[in-house]
Formats: C-alpha cells, structure tokens, sequence
C-alpha cells in the first residue's frame, strides 16, 4: 500500500503594518514563494514554505492590520483566515504573531486578540535592535509565562532568531493563560455570551471568549453582519447589551478597547525594563521629525526630494538608454542580414523588436523610479510624507489614508487601487480609486520623455521642469476631482486620519533593490506580452494593405518590398519619404487616423498622433512604438524618431506644410495623456474592486472628457495668445 503524503502544517503570520512581519517572513521562507489572491476577493495572498525537523511548513503571510475586529477588506480577509472562514480552507493549525519590541503595547492589542481565539502560537518579539537602541531591556521569557504562549526574540533584517521561530512553531500550542480581567458586568456579559456561543455550537469552547468579545465588539459598533450566529446568539447579545447600558455602560466596544489596553499596560511594564524614563531625552527619529514633518520646512523638502527624482530620472538613465538602443539596432541590423526582404523580415524586425525595444528603452528610467520610491519607503521617510500630505487630503476631502494608494499610483494605478482596501469608508476609498488613475504612472513616462525630447530642446533642467509639472498637474486635478466627488456623487464628512510613525533607519540593499526589480519587471512583463501583440497588429496596420500600383518612386523596388525596407537599405531621399507616406496614408491605420483626425485637429493631433492615441487606450506605452511605425523610425539612419517627430509637418488640410509638433502641440498631447484613462489593466482591477462594471464606465467616460476639454483648452488658448509656433 503506497504511503501517504502528510500534509504540510499551514501556519498563518500575523502583525501590525510596520512591525518588520514581511520582512520576518522573507527570512523564514527564502525564495519559495508565490503569490495569489483570497478566493472571491481581490486581497493578494503570499505563501511560503521551509523544512524544520522533517515537518513540512506553509507559512501565509496576512496582511497587515491592526485588530480583527474587521473594518477594511485586509482585516476582514486576516479575520476570516483566522477563523477558518475562507471558503474551500480550514482554521490554520497555528499562527505566529509579529510585533514590533520597540512598541509592544500598541501591537499586544492584536496579538491577545488572536491568543483569545485558542488558536495555537508563537509570538515573535521583532526589532529588538530597535529596543535596545531606545534604552529597553525586554525580559523574553517573562512575556512568555505572562502570556503563556512561545516568545523568541527576532531581528529579522538580520535573520536574527529566525531558526528559534522555525523550531517553535513545529510545536506551538494554544496559550494557556486565563482571560484576562474586565469590569464586573462587562465580564458577566462577555461569559453569558461566550456561553451561549458554545451551547449553539458557533464555536469550540477554547475560542469562545475571543469570539464573544468579538461579536459584542463589533455589534455594539453597528459593524459586520457576516457572522452567521442562530437567532438564539443574537437575542442573548441584544439582551446584554440593553443590561450593560442600563448600568451605565452604553459603548461597549469602547469599554472593552479600554479593558484590554490596561490589561495589557499592567503585564509589559512587568517585563520591559527601561534604562531612562519614557520621557527623557527625545529619539533620533522624534528630532529628524521637527524638520522633516514641519508645516513649511517639510514640504519644501518633499518637494525638493520629488523634483530631485525626476531630475535624476534623465541624468542617471542616459547612458543605459544608448546601450540598450544599440543592442536594438544590432539585432534589427541582424534580422535584415539573414532574412530576404519582405514582410517576415520586417514583421520581425520593426513590428516585434522594433515595438518591443521601443519601450524596454525605459527601463532604466522606470527602475530609477521605483528604486527612490523602495529608498522612501524603507527609510521611514514614506509616512512621513502620507502625514505633510494629509493636510492637502482633507482639503480634498479624502482620508489620510489615500495618500499612500495615490502615491503607488505614481508607478501603476493597478497596485494603487489595490492598496486603497486599507481605507475603511466605502465613499472615501471609492472616490480615492476614481481619482488613482489621474496620478502619473511610469506607463506615462516614456510617452513624456518621447515628446519632451520632440520638441523641447533646452536643457536638463528644463526637460525636468516640463515632466515635474504633468506630474503636478495630474496630482492637482486628482485632488480638484476628489473633492468634486466628495461634495456630489460620494458625499460625506472627511474622516480623522491617525497614522503611525516608523523610526528611521538607514535602508536596506537587498530589500530595495529586489522592491525595485519586482515593480520593474512588472513593466517588462507587459512590454513582453500586451505592448509587444498591439504592436504586432498595428505593424500590420501599417503595412496593409499594400499600395497596388507603385508610384514611380518605388520603381526600383524589388516585388512585395515595403518602403521600410528600401529604407533601411538606401541612402535617406525624399523620395523614400514619399513612397513611406504614401504606403501609411493607404494602409488599415493610415484610415482610421484620417477618420478622427476633424475630431482631434483642434487639439493640435494630426492623423498620425491620432493612431497613437487610439493605440494607447490598450497601453498608454503603446503610443511610443506607434509612433516608431508611424514615422518610420530607423535607428541605424540619423533621424531617430525624436528628429522625426521634430520635423514632420501636416500632409493635408489649411495646415499642410506647418510642424506637426510645436512645443504648444506637445503640451496638449502630454496634458490629454495626463488625464486621459487609457489602461484596460486599470478599468479591469476597478471592475475587481468595486465589484461593478458601473464605476470603470464612469471613470473612463469622465477621463477621457476631461482629457479631451483640457487638451482643447490648452491649444486653443495658446494660438489665440500666438504660442502656436
């Protein structure tokens, strides 16, 4: 009889954001990970396993929270995982606790929260260095026997005592410490309830007194209604309830939040010994936040620190552009050398490597972008930022909260929605997700750069000036259009915003660069997949259908050669140029530009920017490949395609003849990809998180308006004042 396999012990990881849990878990796991989402919810998962004394172990790391008492989409997934409510998984067979040494009161909340529900655990007591460095001599084994459950002290940048929690957790047990004490008639409810659970068997008897804390909790607070507990359950609750008032104790939650913070204020100060008073000298971090924090000074700094990253973001990336340019050209150059000429050749050539190198050109710049924003982020500097900006969020009226999803929207709109579940008021983490796409994100970028380097020919600083201010303008409209929203669609009050401050520290290497290339290969990624298929079909656009009857220029052509092959392969004539523009003019995409180009002419588009513009409604980094084809781009010539782009001119119409790109058009072309929602990823993960096709509708609708009037406005306005040149 075949043996059978044993199943891996599931162990769940548990903490409060900043309190080193994914930094612990990283440590445990190695690189045996994946990632996934919740069934029927958009939350991400991340599982990992390792091998400690031939037992086999899944770790799934929660997401960050700080109670179970559920109040955003993280915390009602942490809750139902901790519960075994997750459809298709049961309860985990343990969990360990993450909290932060250096602030063991606030994150003991929801660690006894989770030792009341009988699960077995181990608590991890991470940061210590952080600890000692404030003067804090914590007594390990003491916590342990107060809370009756395994205590091991962590490090985990450093995998300080990470082969202590392998081993504890291969035994965890369900703590053994009595429930904690409360106020005579909280007490007596809390056990007539947790009785009642048991004998309706909503739960086994070890977890009924965190279950009732639970639902007492969050029932009093007018909160979930998902528990499913018999009518018999309710009325017991009900019944407490209206007691506890008529003894004077009307809120409930707030009796039993207060409860369990002094019961927990009593234990640590038995074992956390502090060299000097609590009040003493202030920290490093607390006089680096006089500065960094200050209404004036700080957001000077904010803006300096922003402006400096797009400054570096053309000085630092050039040289890495030119090398990846000139491996572009040499396998175009090698395609033409082996292949006849025809349309394998040049599908090959310019639709694939051509569309795809047209946009991997950037990952320098995007891996600069996302490596200052990894920098802030692990410094510390991130929350300090989400603080300065809460004032310009209320303003807006939105949560403090917002800023950090506003903000991953700088790189992507889709892991910014994402992170707007942090949010717990349904109409301020709506209006947040309608307002996200408006942020400049990298896929913006390269069409920025392509422009700017267009028609723009002054200085670094000045390049750097004209993308700081797209960036500005789409943060400004976000806010403009939040507080709109706020007031109308999504009215209501802006809520309290309470965040928590990190300490500083010096950032770590390894953690920044892998922050970096895991958001970097998400570009590449799409460049490989989505970028590189539209590329594909607009090469064909362009290339069919062929010009039946050749002009005389294309006499000397060989048969079924296109004219950018014959360029590649000639001295640059006007007569290539004709015989290119003719072939465009007559193709699938040439038409479909030409249709709309009355409707877009008085933004300053010609026909051809009108094929980029309808590309890049698939991809907003499409528009840089489109126009590669458009304007038959050649790399091994010396126009590029910024030279290209500089002296086109209109082909027909009262303009024929005039620049195609002036720096006024190439402000409106950049101000229209500003607020224009030109991303399926984007309206997909809005369909996900708002669980409506109504809303991605409605952010598309009112984008591209908006990007349609501004754009309008910005040209109109400027020939009429004469800038049109």
């Amino acid at each position: 009889m075949a043996a059978t396999t044993p199943r891996a012990r599931r162990i769940a990881v548990a903490g409060n954001p900043n309190s080193g849990k994914s930094t612990l878990f990283n440590a445990l796991t190695g690189m045996r990970q994946r990632v996934g989402n919740y069934p029927g919810v958009t939350v991400e998962r991340h599982e990992g396993r390792f091998s400690q004394a031939g037992t086999d172990v899944l770790l799934v790391d929660l997401p960050g929270i700080y109670s179970i008492s559920a109040r955003s989409p993280d915390e009602e997934v942490s809750r139902d995982v901790l519960l075994g409510r997750i459809e298709g998984e049961a309860q985990p067979d343990g969990v360990l606790i993450v909290v932060d040494a250096s602030n063991l009161e606030r994150n003991f909340y929801l660690a006894t929260q989770i030792l009341d529900l009988g699960i077995p655990a181990v608590i991890a007591c991470n940061m210590m260095d952080i600890a000692e460095e404030r003067g804090e001599r914590i007594d390990i084994d003491a916590l342990s026997r107060e809370l009756g459950v395994p205590v091991v002290a962590t490090v985990g940048t450093r995998k300080s005592g990470v082969d202590t929690v392998r081993s504890a957790l291969i035994d965890a047990a369900i703590a053994r410490h009595d429930t904690w004490p409360l106020p005579g008639a909280l007490e007596s409810a809390v056990r007539t309830v947790a009785d009642s659970l048991v004998a309706a068997g909503a739960c086994p008897a070890m977890a009924a007194w965190g279950m009732a804390l639970l639902v007492m909790g969050e029932t009093a607070a007018g909160g979930n209604e998902r528990w499913g507990i018999s009518a018999t359950v309710r009325a017991t609750i009900a019944s407490e309830q209206a007691r506890l008032a008529s003894e004077g104790v009307r809120d409930v939650a707030s009796a039993l939040v207060e409860a369990r913070y002094a019961w927990i204020g009593e234990f640590t100060s038995r074992c956390v010994h502090r060299d000097t008073p609590e009040s003493a000298d202030e920290t490093v971090s607390d006089r680096i936040d006089r500065v960094l924090t200050h209404k004036v000074f700080g957001t000077l700094i904010f803006a300096g620190v922003m402006f400096a990253m797009f400054v570096s973001i053309f000085s630092w990336a050039e040289p890495l552009m030119r090398w990846i340019e000139t491996g572009q050209e040499y396998l175009q150059a090698g395609i033409h050398h082996v292949l006849p000429a025809g349309p394998v050749a040049d599908l090959l050539a310019e639709g694939i490597i051509g569309g795809a190198g047209a946009v991997v050109v950037f990952l320098p710049q995007i891996c600069i972008l996302f490596l200052f924003i990894a920098l802030l982020e692990d410094s510390g500097y991130m929350a300090r930022a989400a603080f300065l900006m809460d004032r310009l969020m209320s303003a807006a009226g939105l949560h403090g909260k917002s800023f950090i999803p506003l903000l991953s929207s700088y790189a992507c709109a889709v892991p910014g929605i994402m992170a707007t579940r942090t949010i717990e008021n349904p109409r301020d983490r709506l209006a947040t997700i309608l307002v996200a796409p408006l942020m400049s994100c990298s896929a913006r970028l390269p069409v920025y750069l392509t422009v700017i380097g267009a028609v723009f020919a002054g200085s670094v600083w000045l390049k750097a000036g004209v993308i700081f201010s797209m960036y500005l303008l789409g943060t400004v409209i976000a806010l403009l259009m939040a507080a709109l929203f706020k007031k109308t669609l999504l009215r209501g009050p802006t809520p309290t915003f309470i965040m928590e401050l990190p300490p500083y520290h010096l950032p770590r290497p390894r953690l920044i660069l892998r922050a970096m290339w895991d958001r970097s290969k998400l570009f590449l990624t799409r460049a490989g997949t989505v970028i590189v298929a539209v590329c594909v079909v607009l090469w064909a656009l362009a290339y069919f259908p062929r010009v039946s009857d050749p002009s005389p220029q294309l006499s000397g052509m060989t048969a079924g050669q296109s004219p950018v092959i014959e360029q590649r392969h000639a001295a640059p004539r006007a007569t290539d140029d004709e015989a290119t523009g003719d072939q465009l003019r007559h193709s699938y995409m040439g038409r479909m530009g030409r249709a709309i180009e009355p409707v877009i002419a008085p933004l300053g588009f010609d026909w051809r920017v009108g094929v980029g513009v309808l590309a890049s409604f698939a991809a907003r980094e499409v528009f840089v490949s489109t126009m590669g084809v458009v304007f038959n781009a050649d790399d091994n010539d010396e126009a590029s395609l910024r030279e290209r782009m500089r002296t086109a001119t209109w082909d027909s119409g009262p303009r024929k003849g005039q620049r195609v790109f002036t720096p006024l058009s190439g402000v409106s072309l950049m101000v229209f990809y500003v607020l224009c929602c030109q991303c399926a990823s984007t309206l997909a993960v809005i369909r996900r998180e708002t669980n409506s096709w109504r809303w991605p509708v409605f952010a598309f609708g009112y984008m591209t308006a908006l990007a349609y009037l501004a754009s309008l406005l910005v040209y109109q306005v400027g020939i009429r004042v004469g800038i049109g040149a």
